[in-house]
């Protein structure tokens, strides 16, 4: 019986991670079926509001609604049937246009993969150029990682930010490519690079720390003794190198489908993005619930199809135990300059003080007024001091971003310490970009940023939680934790006394050099009308706000643009130099 007890018990925990994968894509699909019962509002009242443009309405037009929608027969049977018809192939009726979905959503999808397709092929190029330097240098026997300063433009630069970049310069600036549409292959240029360049720059930064590496084991020494050509440790180099980075390919490929939502909208693209955005504004739950599955969809294939790749590369060298380890790695410190960081931060909080004395909502000054020595910065098109909105704007930016921040690692962490049980919501949560859970809430609550807040930090825990659980994994494979128990240390002691104190100064550390993507995440999402609302000068909101008035009033674009810009390179500058120090210490 001792040994059918274990038997079972060890089924029970190789089925645990798949049956988790299991129910977390059912809840998914649960909640994308019945969004019509998670807004705080009746959804007839919604959806009358919607269609017809009036509050007002009366109990017979409802009930006609309900009827009509088969919304009188509550959630539960509405689910139901709104599976039943998903795998018959019936995707039902916008509630907006009362045409077939379906027929729409595959014409989006079509234009989105395209759009992805073009952008791996410019993140591919990029990531090439970024680690080549590497790859030469490990050649020749002086391998570490390439300039850094590369990489962080572009992956300091997130989609949406860079998409305005490209097209304030190349088409409005310049004239040389066209500024929307995707007919011609003109067209396709700018949200190519606008959502392949931040992919490239974060793909050719983990490539190059990773060539440094494998260069460095012990390996490569006895191959360059033996004369084997470059060319052979080249192919070779790079056949150890990939697969490890094959899953922070996929978190890679997966935001694509989050980025592209941004790009479309930006580039005026029809695909999928822009369509289920569309949906999420006007409250056509139909249109939405499809959009959003397709998303989840795609980013779910390329998931799986990068764990795929994986097994296969490694899978035979990962049972085997026959993958060689790298030595330590010690590279020659760089601090940053104190000068120059002391006259940026100068220059930045003088600016900062002189705006916080300013109104950010009264209307004082001419409509889009250029910049002068009054108005430094110039004004917006309601006649606002954009220098007193953008120092107004930065206290909501920060305050949002260490909430989400603080509510990622507490959720995480709490998470991490479960045993069994966390693989699907991990996989799952991974596999969804903030936007698609902002077009989710905007839709049953409309657009805030407290709605904002909620999407990002649905999201942002997952990254932490994952890593909390693999470290816990290694602390309790230690001598001193496995024997705790015999000398009576209960449970709950071994973990707060023994365990936790010695994971939570590195997961504080991951939590911090996430932040910088949470505040762009944030932005992005007030920038597509699903955070804050006007007046709130957002940085993310402001930069909507000026797009229309992007050709006569450039920098009603360009003063937020630089401002998120900076931001967010100096949240990674001193997020990699905290980890410098922390490294350096342990040296």
């Amino acid at each position: 019986m001792k040994s059918i007890a274990l038997s079972f018990r060890a089924c029970w925990h190789g089925m645990t991670p798949y049956i988790s994968r299991l129910l977390s894509l059912l809840a998914v699909l649960s909640l994308i079926g019945s969004l019509p019962w998670w807004s705080n509002q009746d959804p007839a009242a919604r959806l009358y509001q919607a269609r017809y443009g009036e509050p007002g309405h009366s109990p017979e037009q409802l009930a006609s609604i309900r009827a009509e929608l088969a919304l009188d027969q509550g959630p539960v049977h509405y689910l139901l049937n709104w599976a039943n018809n998903l795998l018959q192939g019936q995707w039902g009726e916008s509630w907006i246009s009362g045409q077939p979905i379906l027929p729409g959503v595959v014409d989006a999808v079509v234009v989105s993969l395209h759009l992805m397709a073009m952008a791996l092929i410019v993140a591919f190029i990029t990531a090439i150029a970024l680690s080549a330097p590497s790859m030469l240098l490990g050649l020749k026997g002086r391998a570490r990682p390439s300039s850094e300063g590369l990489s962080i433009a572009c992956v300091a630069l997130p989609e949406f930010l860079l998409a305005t970049l490209l097209l304030l310069i190349f088409a409005v600036g310049l004239g040389w490519l066209p500024p929307y549409g995707w007919s011609a292959p003109s067209h396709w240029i700018l949200p190519a690079l606008a959502l392949g360049l931040p992919a490239g720059g974060l793909l050719g930064r983990l490539l190059s720390d990773g060539l440094s590496h494998t260069f460095h084991e012990p390996w490569i020494a006895t191959w360059q003794a033996s004369g084997f050509s470059q060319r052979r440790i080249m192919m070779a180099v790079l056949n150890r190198t990939i697969p490890a980075l094959i899953p922070q390919i996929s978190l890679v490929m997966v935001g694509l489908t989050g980025g592209a939502v941004a790009v479309e909208q930006v580039f005026a693209i029809p695909g999928i993005g822009r369509a289920t955005l569309g949906a999420a504004v006007a409250y056509d739950l139909p249109q939405l619930q499809g959009g959003i599955l397709c998303l989840l969809m795609i980013a779910l294939i390329l998931g799986l199809a990068s764990r795929l790749i994986h097994y296969l590369m490694l899978g035979r060298y990962l049972r085997s135990g026959a993958l060689p380890t790298a030595t330590p790695i010690q590279y020659a410190a760089k601090h940053p300059s104190r000068t120059i960081w002391l006259l940026g931060v100068l220059l930045i909080g003088g600016c900062w003080l002189v705006g916080i004395t300013g109104d950010p909502i009264s209307s004082e000054y001419t409509r889009l007024a250029p910049p002068s020595l009054n108005l430094w910065l110039g004004a917006d098109a309601s006649g606002r001091d954009l220098l007193a909105r953008l120092a107004h704007g930065a206290l909501i930016t920060l305050g949002l971003t260490l909430l989400a921040g603080i509510i990622a690692f507490t959720t995480g962490l709490l998470l991490g310490l479960l045993r069994q049980g966390i693989d699907g919501p991990v996989e799952m949560a991974n596999a969804t970009p903030p936007v698609l859970v902002g077009m989710t809430v905007t839709a049953l609550n409309g657009p805030s940023q407290w709605g904002a807040l909620l999407a990002v930090s649905l999201v942002s825990w997952a990254p932490l939680a994952a890593h909390t659980r693999a470290l816990l994994e290694e602390t309790r494979a230690q001598p001193f934790v496995r024997m705790a128990p015999t000398l009576g240390v209960s449970p709950w002691r071994n973990l707060w006394r023994y365990q936790l104190p010695g994971i939570m100064p590195t997961i504080f550390r991951h939590a911090l050099v996430r932040l910088p993507g949470t505040a762009l995440a944030l932005a992005s999402l007030s920038f597509l009308g699903l955070g804050s609302r006007p007046p709130t000068p957002e940085w993310g909101r402001l930069l909507a706000e000026g797009m229309p008035y992007m050709e006569r009033a450039p920098w009603v674009v360009m003063a937020p643009t630089l401002a998120l810009i900076l931001f967010a390179i100096v949240i990674f500058k001193l997020s990699a130099y905290s980890l410098l120090l922390k490294r350096q210490a342990r040296a």
